[in-house]
């Protein structure tokens, strides 16, 4: 039995078997959210990729630019998912600026200065806003 090359293949399964997500309904959920075009061009899961085409993804805050390079039926280890694709410079540097920004960017539990109130901060808070026995904002005589 000979096995010959694949021609194309379904987007969702390629993007899990180059391992971009950790199961094919995940890249399938992708795709319909819009995070994934097609040289350029919104796709369906079912899109068929072939060698050549340039797929740019967003994957959380960073956009990604891959260039397909081959093609897999089988999701394979890690170093042999990686030999599916390109990723282009451009993509590769605005990674790595994206990824020194987050380390660069302040903790944002490390910006509060005062914290959660103490319990007696809490009875001064409730006593400032007791407006008494009034059940409206409006001024009675």
């Amino acid at each position: 039995m000979t096995t010959t090359p694949m021609a194309s293949m379904r987007l969702d399964k390629w993007l899990w078997c180059a391992r971009f997500y950790k199961t094919r309904s995940l890249s399938a959920q992708e795709i319909d959210k819009g995070r994934v075009t097609v040289n350029g061009q919104l796709a369906k899961p079912s899109r068929e990729v072939r060698p050549g085409d340039t797929l740019v993804m967003r994957q959380g805050p960073v956009e990604r630019t891959v260039a397909v390079r081959a093609l897999s039926g089988l999701r394979g280890p890690a170093p042999a998912a990686q030999l599916l694709y390109e990723e282009t410079a451009e993509s590769l540097a605005r990674r790595a600026e994206a990824a020194e920004m987050r380390r660069l960017a302040p903790e944002p539990a490390a910006t509060l200065q005062e914290g959660r109130p103490t319990k007696r901060d809490r009875r001064n808070i409730d006593q400032a806003r007791d407006w008494g026995q009034r059940w409206s904002a409006s001024i009675d005589d």
